[in-house]
């Protein structure tokens, strides 16, 4: 197999001006111009040659080059028409290379993983477009994919988010959903320059080593989430207001109040000052 040749600058302007490629807005595109990052990507994954790896938005297929470089077995999905014809060129020599057209959002990847995997975990990496970077990775995790990691480069902020606890302005639900299912680790930092073009945002890399077993018990996954989105949905509201407006939450104010009591948390306490275990444990308390 030949080495990956993709990611200097100069060698993605080529691809580009051979296919009059027009950068879409709308598919948040960024392609990666440096190689130490790449290798980052690949060696923060652990991929290794026996692995099944998924690749969400290949672009060019610069880091797929290296992806290939270093698993069994790759398949990447990407959405943009215009870059198949490319992706046709850059991985033609890579021959453990497959490229599906369609929206990730749309594919079935328990049954992918069934057929390509036998079903066993397989790794995701993708260097991800931020407007979708949340649905992807939420998706990835409740619909009980078997995944080993999801490596991904994603906004900062987004990064930090992932990783932070309680009392912090960036802690929210993804903060919680990612650490009931994984265990957050940020590889990098990576710089505007890094990328064509250069988005108006930082960068990083982050790891989620999925957990073998939840951190937490819960009775109930569903009502889990619902009780975590209902309280961020309305931060300056105590956490019984917040899950007293919430529709979808079929109990009373009594009931909420109750619980929250029964947990010996303050009857004024707001959702942003609970950890994961504090909410699994109202969680089980409201299942009763």
């Amino acid at each position: 197999m030949i080495e990956p040749y993709l990611g200097e600058p100069k060698r993605t302007i080529e691809v580009l001006q051979k296919y009059d490629f027009v950068f879409q807005k709308k598919f948040g595109q960024n392609f990666l111009i440096d190689t130490h990052v790449l290798d980052k990507i690949v060696k923060a994954s652990q991929v290794s040659k026996d692995d099944f790896v998924l690749e969400i938005g290949p672009g060019i297929g610069t880091m797929t080059q290296y992806l290939a470089a270093a698993a069994r077995e790759v398949v990447a999905v990407e959405i943009d028409k215009a870059l198949i014809p490319i992706l046709e060129d850059t991985l033609q020599d890579f021959e453990n290379v497959s490229v599906i057209h369609d929206d990730i959002l749309k594919v079935d990847i328990q049954r992918l993983a069934e057929e390509r995997n036998g079903g066993r975990p397989i790794k995701v990496v993708a260097n991800l477009p931020y407007y979708i970077t949340t649905p992807i990775i939420m998706g990835l995790f409740e619909n009980h994919v078997p995944i080993d990691s999801i490596t991904v480069m994603v906004q900062k902020e987004v990064a930090d988010r992932m990783q932070v606890g309680p009392g912090s302005k960036d802690y929210g639900a993804l903060s919680l959903a990612v650490q009931y299912y994984a265990e957050p680790y940020i590889v990098a930092n990576v710089p505007a320059n890094c990328f064509m073009p250069r988005p108006k945002v930082g960068s990083a890399v982050i790891r989620l080593t999925r957990h073998k077993v939840p951190p937490i018990e819960v009775k109930d996954e569903k009502l889990l989430f619902r009780l975590i989105r209902a309280s961020f949905n309305q931060r300056r509201k105590t956490l019984a207001n917040g899950l007293n407006n919430d529709s979808g939450l079929s109990f009373t104010k009594e009931e909420i109040q109750q619980a929250i009591a029964n947990c010996g948390y303050p009857a004024g306490i707001r959702g942003e000052a609970l950890s994961l275990e504090e909410f699994g444990r109202l969680s089980n308390e409201l299942s009763k």
